[in-house]
């Protein structure tokens, strides 16, 4: 059984949910529109270009959360999921999904996306395994502060490592599809590494490693 492991946003999906939330929380007045909608812009800037310091967006993004009870959160990413994920689904990465599934392999995302936001993502797309940046609970609310390694550029190759070492899973055979030169550092350990999409940083790599470069949204 292979791992086929996939980043999610601009990957699995047509656009970035983390990007998203910031946009679905400044639609809904929960935060302060003119302020929260440059930071969370600044914030996917930095990401694309690859200088993102994931500590300071894991506060920013975190944030919000500690001010609702489990239940208001979750009625809140319901409304997220419909009107703001639902058209961000792929037809071609859900068929997909499933030929790895027909093969036989291990299905699981790895995000650097909160957990909050992917989790009912990953749980829609039929993927029941998913490693995510953490945010701190305690007493059932978050506290607004991460937890833990961000699974983010070498985050994700030590999340991903220690979760192998936990399961007895092996990249034997592996399979790694994202669109982001962020994810360089697992893209360069697995047997298979497939550039989705990808940012121009990531496609130059691709061509130069002969990596297949493929598109899910044509």
């Amino acid at each position: 059984m292979a791992l086929a492991i996939f980043d999610l946003d601009n990957t699995l999906l047509g656009g970035d949910s983390d990007h998203a939330w910031g946009e679905f929380l400044v639609a809904k007045g929960i935060v302060d529109s003119k302020v929260f909608k440059a930071q969370n812009d600044e914030f996917y800037r930095q990401y694309q270009q690859g200088g993102l310091d994931i500590d300071a967006y894991l506060r920013f993004a975190l944030s919000p959360l500690s001010q609702y009870t489990q239940a208001e959160l979750s009625t809140l990413h319901a409304d997220f999921m419909a009107e703001y994920i639902a058209p961000l689904r792929l037809p071609k990465a859900d068929a997909l999904l499933q030929q790895h599934r027909d093969a036989g392999d291990f299905v699981m995302i790895i995000t650097a996306t909160n957990s909050f936001v992917t989790r009912p993502i990953a749980e829609a797309l039929g993927v029941n395994t998913i490693l995510a940046s953490e945010g701190e609970v305690v007493n059932g609310r978050y506290t607004g502060k991460p937890s833990g390694i961000p699974c983010f550029q070498e985050g994700k190759v030590t999340r991903l490592n220690n979760w192998l070492e936990e399961t007895g899973h092996s990249l034997s055979g592996s399979y790694f599809y994202s669109d982001s030169h962020n994810d360089l550092p697992l893209l360069k350990i697995v047997d298979h590494a497939i550039a989705v999409d990808p940012d121009d940083t990531l496609k130059a790599y691709a061509i130069a490693a002969d990596w297949p470069v493929i598109s899910l949204r044509d």
